[in-house]
């Protein structure tokens, strides 16, 4: 699974999601134009996510899921969510899921990606992240959440 970054595993997503409702010919609940409003979230979840990625950059920090983490970054919209980049991925897929005629299957890759994204991915990097900073890490933790 290490191989498996969380980018790859939402473009992994992004492709299942239509062709599982095609080869299960799931129903469709939300149709044209209101299915554009998918747009919307799709929109939102990449500029968080970027926001988050653009923060890692200018603090010239490591952004890859299983290295080692060389500092604790707390500025910008860390502030708010100890994750916005998964939080993000998650609302893209979500308006995916809208944006591809929100069939029930659908949904459930949007769950599937966020409980991966929650037990595996955040779980390995909070463990990594509290050995390395420690009670600093332990601190950030208590005040803001993991993902809102």
């Amino acid at each position: 699974m290490q191989k498996l970054l969380p980018p790859n595993l939402l473009l992994l997503f992004v492709i299942l999601m239509p062709v599982v409702c095609w080869l299960t010919a799931a129903p469709h609940f939300i149709y044209y134009p209101f299915n554009l409003l998918g747009l919307v979230p799709i929109a939102l979840g990449f500029a968080l996510a970027k926001s988050g990625s653009t923060i890692f950059a200018k603090e010239e920090t490591n952004i890859m899921t299983f290295n080692k983490p060389d500092k604790l970054v707390e500025a910008g919209v860390f502030q708010y969510t100890r994750n916005p980049m998964y939080l993000g991925f998650v609302i893209a897929l979500l308006g995916y899921a809208v944006l591809t005629g929100g069939a029930l299957v659908s949904f459930l890759f949007v769950i599937a990606f966020l409980l991966i994204a929650d037990r595996w991915y955040i779980q390995f990097e909070e463990k990594m992240m509290e050995q390395t900073f420690g009670d600093a890490y332990l601190r950030y933790q208590r005040r803001v959440r993991r993902w809102l």
